[in-house]
């Protein structure tokens, strides 16, 4: 392979961000200083550049010095700190409110996926794959997001099976129940409202 320079277009405080993120995720791990075959960082870097152009996981480590598993390894730590600080459905619905907004957007999408064996029942009864929507003729993973009406995104749901709708996602993440419709305005659920079940 041939290395050449190559340049991406996130601000630095956003590396320094993630890095900081993955150096707490280390001391809580006990990694021992050094240990490691990129710094904080460099490993934050990788990240964000594999978000930014999507580039071949492989490619990718190698124009960093580090092998195929552990440009994987460190990929899925930076996905997995960053997820941890999404706020849960109830907390970010509250956020909203507490901001003026008097409504939210809920949508979903289909992203692509590989083929997968995981079959289910269609509503006929017969043997479908889970992950292949009808609808796209594709397969994929749905995810519901909810969004401010200035096009911001305040939650993602966990990635559901691609032959589900839209609405029957939304309604087995309990989204719906959550949203329900008010005479006055957009209130969010009180803590005394069912949790919402965000698990994959």
């Amino acid at each position: 392979m041939i290395a050449y320079r190559a340049m991406v277009d996130v601000p630095r405080e956003l590396v320094r961000y993630l890095g900081r993120l993955l150096a707490a995720e280390r001391r809580a791990k006990g990694t021992r200083r050094g240990t490691r075959a990129l710094t904080c960082f460099y490993q934050a870097l990788l990240v964000l550049v594999w978000f930014r152009k999507a580039e071949d996981v492989t490619l990718l480590g190698a124009g960093f010095g580090i092998s195929r598993a552990t440009a994987y390894r460190y990929r899925d730590e930076g996905i997995a700190v960053l997820a941890a600080q999404a706020q849960d459905l109830h907390a970010a619905l509250r956020r909203v409110a507490d901001d003026g907004w008097s409504h939210v957007i809920l949508d979903g999408k289909l992203f692509d996926c590989d083929r997968l064996t995981e079959t289910t029942l269609s509503v006929k009864g017969e043997t479908i794959d889970a992950w292949y929507s009808g609808k796209h003729r594709d397969f994929g993973a749905n995810i519901q997001a909810i969004i401010r009406p200035d096009g911001l995104p305040i939650w993602t749901s966990a990635a559901m099976p691609g032959h589900l709708h839209d609405t029957s996602c939304a309604r087995e993440l309990g989204v719906t129940a959550t949203l329900p419709g008010r005479r006055r305005g957009f209130h969010p659920p009180s803590p005394t409202d069912p949790d919402v079940s965000l698990s994959a």
